[in-house]
């Protein structure tokens, strides 16, 4: 049985003729253990679903249940409350008693619970230790840095044992060196207490690092899911292609075609490539293509499947450099990654025709 389990969620804010539709019949499913994250751009529906998940917000229509228990029915009229449903909350900006030590922000959840004294401090203590704050329970909010707020926003959510942990943003506060420090102790966090969660981010490398399994949500529906890798490497949608990764994109008519491979003309030069669109790829069509930068290969010679162009520039990324090619802007210009700073002049850009997509 799904730890979390979401049937056909609809919401809308509004009503009427103004009513602005934000999840059009999500369905989705957390096994225990799991990490999910729902990815996406801004107004994809993706913070509001894990709101509705928690008792924020107010579905219209579909059901979610923890376990075998409904906590909302659009059709039964059943909405458990927020404070009900026992789930760890932690949110984009901690949202830390700054009046209130360590111990007692971690231990607000259990007083509330009745729970006695005694109890509550030996749970704090022993969740404390779990995530490396043994030794800051005195301390007061402001005395910590932002990694460590971070930790003890977790252990407030992890106190009473939730199911599930939603975690919405919960690296976003945190400059980019401690992020990639955070999202390592969180997954092996999860990974260690075999947590069951849902994670909403924008940022594609943190849902690929932390979760099993990644929704990409698009205008309020569930434009593709998978494992991190499988949505990188077989996307299937030009948005998905597009979303995940750093890629460059060219505009070509299909020549001929050939099951799944075609033949492209594109910047004059005519480039072999592999239909990933549904329905993409008829001869005489205009088509997108997506190939990733770390797919370039960059050559002094002519080469196979390759477009001709003159170096704009490069910028050193620290280990290694991103070059531009053509004019930046432009439908010509391509990007590519190189070991080293490239002299001025012209190269050919080897484009791999089972990584270079059409959709």
């Amino acid at each position: 049985m799904s730890e979390l389990s979401v049937k056909d969620l609809t919401l809308e804010y509004g009503s009427g003729a103004t009513a602005n539709p934000i999840l059009k019949g999500v369905s989705m499913d957390l096994q225990r253990g799991e990490v999910v994250a729902l990815l996406g751009p801004s107004g994809s529906g993706k913070t509001t679903l894990l709101r509705a998940v928690a008792g924020l917000e107010t579905p219209k229509t579909g059901t979610i249940h923890i376990g075998d228990k409904a906590f909302f029915d659009g059709a039964k009229k059943l909405e458990v409350p927020a404070e009900q449903r026992n789930l760890g909350l932690v949110f984009q900006s901690y949202a830390l008693w700054p009046h209130k030590t360590v111990a007692d922000n971690v231990g607000y959840g259990l007083k509330l619970r009745k729970m006695n004294s005694s109890d509550i401090a030996e749970k704090v203590k022993a969740v404390l230790a779990q995530l490396g704050l043994g030794h800051l329970g005195e301390r007061f909010p402001h005395q910590l840095s932002g990694g460590q707020q971070q930790r003890v926003a977790i252990a407030r959510a992890l106190v009473y044992n939730p199911p599930v942990i939603l975690l919405d943003e919960p690296l976003s506060n945190l400059d980019a060196k401690l992020r990639e420090e955070a999202r390592a102790f969180l997954r092996e966090l999860i990974v260690r207490l075999n947590l069951s969660a849902l994670m909403v981010t924008h940022d594609q490398g943190e849902a690929m690092a932390i979760s099993d399994r990644i929704l990409l949500l698009n205008n309020g529906v569930i434009e593709q899911q998978g494992t991190p890798q499988s949505m990188y490497e077989t996307p299937n949608t030009l948005f998905t292609a597009e979303f995940m990764g750093s890629n460059n994109k060219l505009r070509g008519t299909v020549l001929q075609k050939d099951g799944s491979r075609v033949r492209l003309q594109v910047q004059g030069s005519a480039l072999e490539a592999t239909v990933r669109g549904s329905g993409a790829g008829a001869a005489g069509s205009d088509v997108t293509a997506i190939i990733r930068l770390e797919q370039v290969k960059i050559s002094g010679s002519q080469s196979d499947n390759a477009i001709k162009l003159p170096l704009s520039t490069c910028m050193y990324l620290g280990d290694r450099w991103e070059c531009l090619f053509g004019l930046a802007g432009s439908d010509s210009a391509l990007r590519a990654y190189s070991p080293y700073k490239l002299e001025q002049g012209e190269y050919w850009l080897q484009l791999d025709a089972d990584k270079l997509w059409v959709y």
